[in-house]
């Protein structure tokens, strides 16, 4: 009977609500490889796409879990759901996993409401910049830095170089512009839900439970019990998963050169190093 009732018409069929879910998860930065994709809009956009085009679903559900990573990237993915959204006339439900800290959260707040559980970690709204200094290294080591440019700065922030103060106050007002871009994405998303608590813009983040108190999220739940809850017990959950890339990887929006050796070399090397600052991110939420 139920391999018969794809060919009945639409009317006459007794199917639950149809909700597609999408899963935005990992560190948030450009590119990415077959060792470690990453999550941006090239890689996020396909599968947003064909969840906002599933016709009849009222809403889309989006599960978030990242500790942030690049605010360009964060932004775009938020504004791209927002498109969707309006121009596919569907609601955003957002639900939070383990994380949705920094560039995490900013894609949360395309949410028309954000639902976390009372043990994760949301808010981090702030702006973060790591680096690391070799200028003593390479004088033990008798290596000389040869730099030759047109432009001052062209060398700002040169790790092999000593720290300049001007650099410094250069970045940190990169960073305060950014922030204050951040401030009012929460606040025109958030609005008066948000307390007046001085610290919620201070870089600090809660549990789900504090940041329901605190304004940053709208309920306590999970993904499949909430929809439940308001669509009905027969209520159908669609997983819109990317396709597969090399090694089965689901890669959605990211190619492979045919010089696969060579690159497949490369990408080792550069994805030790992002492994190291991916681990970074995680790691200050506990993870």
């Amino acid at each position: 009977m139920q391999r018969l009732k794809k060919f009945l018409p639409k009317r006459f069929r007794k199917e639950g609500v149809v909700i597609p879910v999408v899963r935005l998860h990992g560190t948030i930065m450009a590119g990415g490889s077959a060792f470690r994709p990453a999550l941006n809009i090239a890689t996020a956009a396909p599968v947003l796409e064909r969840a906002f085009g599933v016709k009849d679903a009222p809403a889309v559900a989006i599960s978030i879990n990242s500790p942030g990573g690049s605010p360009v990237q964060s932004r775009l993915i938020f504004q791209r759901i927002r498109d969707l959204a309006v121009e596919k006339n569907k609601k955003v439900l957002i639900f939070v996993e383990d994380v949705a800290a920094s560039g995490g959260y900013m894609i949360a707040l395309a949410g028309d409401e954000i639902i976390a559980d009372a043990t994760s970690i949301v808010g981090s709204i702030g702006v973060v910049s790591g680096g690391f200094g070799f200028p003593e290294l390479l004088r033990k080591i008798g290596v000389e830095r040869r730099v030759y440019t047109a432009g001052e700065n062209k060398v700002l922030l040169d790790p092999f170089q000593p720290e300049k103060e001007k650099d410094v106050e250069f970045l940190k007002a990169l960073q305060a512009d950014i922030h204050a871009i951040f401030i009012d994405m929460v606040k025109s998303r958030r609005g008066p839900k948000l307390s007046d608590e001085d610290t919620i813009f201070s870089g600090l983040f809660w549990t789900g439970t504090r940041g329901l108190d605190l304004g940053l999220i709208d309920g306590l739940g999970d993904l499949r019990g909430e929809l439940k809850k308001r669509y009905g017990t027969d209520v159908r959950l669609q997983l819109v998963s990317a396709s597969r890339g090399l090694f089965g990887r689901k890669q959605p929006g990211v190619s492979v050169s045919s010089d696969a050796a060579g690159q497949f070399a490369s990408a080792a090397v550069s994805a030790v190093a992002d492994l190291a600052e991916e681990k970074a991110l995680w790691g200050r939420f506990g993870l």
